[in-house]
């Protein structure tokens, strides 16, 4: 036990390292920088590049990374991205430093070939003996390092200038300003100490805790040490710290005394299920509401959307007779990811609700159409819908007080651990799942087939955006406080939409493994859904035909992948895109729909004899329904 203990101990001084620094940046910036772990990791690689390519004395290498790149890196983030959020919905911030998240992380993969095998340089080897307990010295300098990046920024924010106006920042930014401080350049500061925070728990974790380095397991491990952050509410280091150490104990206990059977699953996701497990039981602080899609936007009437969804399938099928067998299964994959993307149309566009586990419900419903009377029947399709909506129903039901940061962090976990302990225990690690389709087997009407039950499901999203149940949806988006006040039932509202959007999630996975013919843990990485939510948001979260351009993207990889000879191509141009939302907010189709409101209002329709009027306002609301939206709103 004592054994485990010290262990535990080193562990949590690691997640003490990335904790304080995520709560140093929020705390002084507002921003939830979800990058953090991805900083973390390219700094790794970056001084593993200095130190083990290029041959430079492990000393001179920690130090140029610690104290040159990783704080250059934090300016270079604050100043040309970071400070144009400030003002920002808590929706945009987080789009963006996701899109900043995937696009390191792509990048360190273009850069570092994950071919190469790659091992950090040992720092003091050798060993010694405590009470009878076997002691690496790397383990005393990670409790010597922990407490001295403690001490230093306990002095730092009571006996410094600089520290004390972080806090006074903190505290009221707009008299910080009138004081004569500059709550921007502060800002930056923290930014600087956070990416520096992030470098040394990267190389530290990688270090000590990784047999080879990994881009996708390295920023796990630094994500891991979130959840002492949210122990410490975002804002309380001495806090932060406590949990880091209570956590890195508890995962060691975990690791030590778990059946060794149940150990092999559950041995990566510890530290996220103990994340997860935070966000519920503890007080969260409080956070700015999140808008994802605020434009008030005129909603496409029954008759011409189902007008639309006609020409949609006709049009599919005539493309399905006239492109290459190539092009046409780029485009059925398209149409069938489509459905997982209208999802979170209705779930996050509609309601508000961020999901980072898109991909896991999509998987669920591959799962169950290929297990379901030898994976090709329309019964199989009916428990695509109904076992994801059941799990995204519970979920909901878990996770219902949770909203904006929280909510994305306990999506994301659940989705990890999804990746862990089911799928790739059910497909097997690298293994596949045979999906078949129903009532046709031809190419072409298996696509015509599943451009229909698009069509149908975009239909059936908007008519939930004109009904009532849209209109609540809204108003819950805007303020739930108002919404209970007038008797909306909150709790129902979340719910439904979230087993709505599961299983419609879970039906486009089917129809996706049954086009491929097989699935594989690979197809629903938690990585996916993050791909999937920044996609979407680049497209129009709150379009249908934002999210059908998404998918057709998506779709694309590999052939744009092909003509583009740079690696990781549209990895990289998702997260620059995401990023770029921080000056273009409201996504590709989102801003051309505005345009073409705008050019609608300017140009009013002339009627003979009636001169000069107008139709009704933009997004107009029903009668019986507005007093209760203008109060919730």
């Amino acid at each position: 036990m004592l054994s485990y203990l010290v262990v535990g101990i080193i562990l949590g001084c690691l997640y003490a390292l990335t904790a304080t620094g995520l709560v140093v940046t929020y705390t002084t910036s507002g921003i939830f920088n979800f990058a953090h772990g991805a900083i973390g990791m390219f700094m790794a690689f970056t001084y593993w590049q200095l130190a083990v390519a290029w041959h430079l004395p492990w000393p001179l290498a920690m130090c140029l990374v610690l104290f040159v790149m990783a704080p250059l890196m934090g300016a270079v983030i604050e100043r040309g991205l970071v400070r144009q959020l400030y003002n920002a919905s808590l929706g945009v911030t987080l789009v963006v430093t996701l899109g900043l998240l995937l696009f390191l992380l792509y990048a360190a993969d273009g850069i570092w070939k994950p071919t190469i095998t790659r091992n950090l340089p040992t720092i003091f080897p050798g060993q010694f003996h405590l009470f009878g307990v076997v002691v690496t010295w790397y383990e005393l300098m990670v409790l010597i390092v922990s407490v001295l990046v403690a001490v230093a920024l306990r002095v730092f924010f009571t006996k410094t200038r600089a520290g004390i106006t972080m806090r006074a920042v903190v505290d009221d930014r707009d008299l910080t300003a009138r004081a004569g401080a500059s709550p921007a350049r502060t800002a930056q500061l923290s930014w600087i100490l956070g990416a520096s925070l992030a470098a040394l728990a990267g190389i530290l974790i990688a270090g000590g805790h990784l047999e080879q380095l990994d881009q996708f397991n390295l920023t796990i491990l630094v994500i891991s040490g979130y959840g002492a952050a949210v122990v410490g509410r975002l804002k309380s280091l001495p806090l932060t710290v406590g949990a880091a150490i209570l956590l890195g104990i508890l995962v060691s206990y975990g690791v030590g005394y778990l059946p060794v059977r149940l150990l092999s699953n559950l041995e990566p996701v510890i530290p996220v299920i103990l994340l997860f497990v935070a966000l519920l039981v503890l007080p969260q602080g409080r956070l700015r509401t999140a808008s994802f899609a605020r434009e008030v936007r005129r909603v496409t009437s029954l008759r011409s959307s189902i007008v639309l969804a006609g020409l949609f399938v006709l049009g599919a099928w005539i493309v399905s007779g006239l492109i290459s067998p190539g092009n046409l299964i780029t485009l059925g994959t398209a149409v069938a990811l489509g459905i997982v993307f209208l999802s979170l149309v209705l779930l996050t566009g509609y309601g508000g609700q961020v999901s980072l586990c898109q991909m896991t419900f999509a998987g669920l419903g591959a799962f169950m159409m290929g297990k379901t009377l030898g994976g090709g029947s329309i019964v199989g399709l009916a428990a695509a819908f109904a076992l994801p909506a059941a799990v995204g129903a519970v979920l909901a039901v878990v996770v219902l007080r949770l909203r904006d940061i929280y909510l994305a962090l306990a999506t994301l976990a659940f989705a990890y651990a999804m990746d862990n302990m089911f799928f790739n225990r059910e497909l097997g690690f690298g293994g596949i799942l045979r999906v078949g389709r129903f009532a046709v087997h031809s190419q072409r009407a298996f696509l015509v087939e599943i451009a229909f039950i698009f069509a149908v499901c975009a239909v059936g999203v908007l008519a939930l955006k004109r009904g009532r149940f849209g209109r609540r949806l809204s108003a819950v988006n805007d303020s739930e406080v108002a919404c209970a006040s007038v008797g909306i039932n909150i709790t129902a509202a979340k719910v439904l939409v979230f087993t709505l959007s599961a299983g419609m999630a879970g039906v486009g996975g089917a129809l996706y493994g049954g086009w491929q013919g097989q699935v594989g843990p690979i197809d629903f990485q938690m990585l996916f859904s993050l791909i999937v939510l920044l996609l979407i948001a680049l497209g129009g979260l709150d379009t249908v035909a934002g999210a059908f351009a998404a998918a057709l993207f998506y779709a694309l990889q590999p052939t744009i992948q092909q003509h583009v000879h740079v690696s990781n191509i549209t990895g990289l141009l998702v997260g620059l895109g995401a990023v770029a939302l921080g000056r273009n907010q409201g996504g590709i189709v989102g801003q051309v729909s505005d345009a073409v409101d705008r050019i609608r209002r300017a140009w009013p329709s002339r009627v003979p004899g009636a001169g000069v009027r107008t139709g009704p306002a933009i997004g107009a609301i029903p009668r019986e329904e507005g007093e209760v939206v203008r109060i919730a709103g």
